[in-house]
C-alpha cells in the first residue's frame, strides 16, 4: 500500500515562484507515490488574519486554481478545503484537552512570529494553539509522511509528542498497566519515584534527554527483566497500543530560489513573481534586478556568487549557460542585461502554461467547486474513521438515546 502524505497551504495571497520550486513541484511528485492528502488551510490563515477576513475566501479559490495549474491531479490527490471537514477542529478541541501549556509556549515561531508580526496582536488563543490544529490536520489522515523542509522538522515534533501523549493516555489495555505496575513495585517506591520524575520530564515537559536518562536508569535496577525494562521505557514514551499513528518527516530540499533583491521570496518583501504574473511585468521584474554591486561600469567584473541572478541561474540554466554566465561576468565579458535575459527566457516558458492552465480553471468556478467537494468528502471519509477511534478511546462514543 501507498505511505499517507498530508501537506497543506495557508491562503494568504497569489502563489509565486518561490511556492512552485519550494513545494508545489514536489507535491507534483509526491502525488505518484503516496496516498496525498493536500488541503487549502484555511483556518491557519485566522491565526494572524482574524481581523481582517474578507481577502481568504478570494485566496482559497486562487490557491486551488494554481495547484490545478502546477499539475496537482485531483485524481491522483485528494484536493480540500480545511473549514470543509469538521473533523480538523473536532480533533482540535480534544487534543488541546490535554496539550501542555509549556509544550506551545517553546514552539520556535511563536516568539519569532511575534517579533516579526508586531503590528498584528497575536496574543490569542487561536495563534498559541496553531500547533494543536496543524497536529489534529496531520494525525486525522495517519499520516506516515509529512514533507517538511530541514527548518521544520522541529515543528512536526510537537504532532509526534501529542500522538504519543494520546496514545499513553488512551491507548492502554488493563494487560499493559498490569504489566507496569509489577515492573514497578520490582523496582522499589525509590527508584519508582525517580522514574515518575523522568517521566514528567518528558510527557509533560518534552524533555528528549528524559528518555535516555530513564533507559539507563531502569538498566541499573537489578529486579527488573529486560521485558520489564523495555516494559516501563514504552510506558514512559507513551507507546501504548497506537490510536493515533506517529508521523514522520519527509525531509525535503529547500528552495534555492530567492527574491527578485536577494532576500527570502516573500509577499511582504515585494520581491516575488507571481505564478500568473503578466510576460511584459516578468520581463520588466527581472531586468531590474539589482546585480553584484562591484559592477558600477560595463567594463568592471563581477562575482556571480555575489549577485541575486546567479541564484535564478542555478535553478534555470543549464550547466553550459551558467558556465557562460560565470565566464563572461568574471571577465566583464558580458553586461548584466545579457546575463538576465536566459532566466528571462526560462521564466517566461515555465510560467507559460501553467498561465494558460490557471485561466482555464479560473473561468470555471463551477468545476473547481465540485473539485473541492469530492475532496471534502473523500477527507471527511476518512477523517471519521480516525474521530471514531478517537471518541471511543475518550470514552466520548455515546450512543442517542432513541425517541
Amino acid at each position: 500500500m501507498k505511505e499517507i502524505i498530508v501537506s497543506g497551504m495557508r491562503p494568504t495571497g497569489r502563489l509565486h515562484i518561490g511556492h512552485y520550486h519550494g513545494v508545489l513541484k514536489n507535491w507534483v511528485h509526491l502525488q505518484d507515490q503516496g496516498e496525498c492528502y493536500f488541503f487549502v488551510a484555511d483556518w491557519h490563515a485566522l491565526t494572524t488574519h482574524y481581523e481582517s477576513t474578507g481577502g481568504i475566501s478570494t485566496a482559497v479559490w486562487d490557491m486551488l486554481v494554481e495547484w490545478l495549474a502546477v499539475g496537482i491531479d485531483p485524481e491522483k490527490a485528494v484536493l480540500f478545503i480545511q473549514s470543509q471537514v469538521p473533523q480538523h477542529a473536532e480533533l482540535s478541541l480534544l487534543l488541546g484537552m490535554l496539550t501542555p501549556l509549556s509544550w506551545l509556549e517553546r514552539v520556535p515561531t511563536f516568539k519569532d512570529q511575534q517579533e516579526k508580526l508586531r503590528e498584528r496582536d497575536l496574543a490569542t488563543f487561536g495563534f498559541l494553539g496553531y500547533p494543536v490544529l496543524m497536529t489534529a490536520d496531520i494525525l486525522l489522515y495517519e499520516a506516515q509522511q509529512v514533507p517538511v523542509g530541514a527548518d521544520q522538522v522541529a515543528h512536526l515534533e510537537i504532532s509526534r509528542e501529542l500522538a504519543r501523549r494520546f496514545n499513553s493516555f488512551y491507548g492502554r489495555d488493563e494487560e499493559f498497566q498490569e504489566l507496569v505496575d509489577k515492573g514497578l513495585q520490582a523496582m522499589g517506591k525509590s527508584a519508582a519515584k525517580t522514574f515518575a520524575k523522568l517521566q514528567q520530564r518528558f510527557q509533560q515537559n518534552g524533555d528528549l534527554l528524559a528518555v535516555t536518562e530513564a533507559a539507563d536508569f531502569l538498566r541499573q535496577q537489578a529486579g527488573l527483566s529486560p521485558a520489564m525494562q523495555a516494559q516501563l521505557l514504552a510506558h514512559l514514551e507513551g507507546k501504548g497500543r497506537e490510536i493515533l499513528r506517529e508521523p514522520q518527516a519527509l525531509l525535503t530540499e529547500a528552495s534555492k530560489l530567492p527574491g527578485l533583491d536577494g532576500q527570502k521570496m516573500s509577499k511582504s518583501y515585494g520581491n516575488t513573481i507571481p505564478l500568473r504574473e503578466d510576460p511584459a511585468r516578468v520581463q520588466k521584474k527581472i531586468r531590474t534586478m539589482p546585480t553584484d554591486p562591484a559592477r558600477v561600469l560595463r567594463t568592471d567584473p563581477g562575482t556571480p556568487e555575489k549577485c541575486p541572478v546567479w541564484s535564478f541561474h542555478q535553478v534555470y540554466s543549464s550547466p553550459e549557460t551558467q558556465a557562460w554566465v560565470r565566464q563572461g561576468c568574471t571577465s566583464a565579458g558580458i553586461g548584466c542585461v545579457d546575463c538576465k535575459q536566459p532566466v528571462i527566457d526560462a521564466v517566461l516558458a515555465e510560467l507559460a502554461p501553467i498561465r494558460e492552465r490557471a485561466e482555464y480553471w479560473a473561468a470555471r468556478p463551477e468545476q473547481l467547486r465540485e473539485i473541492a467537494h469530492a475532496g471534502a468528502q473523500r477527507a471527511r471519509h476518512k477523517a471519521e474513521q480516525t474521530m471514531t477511534k478517537v471518541r471511543a478511546a475518550m470514552g466520548l462514543a455515546h450512543e442517542r438515546g432513541r425517541g
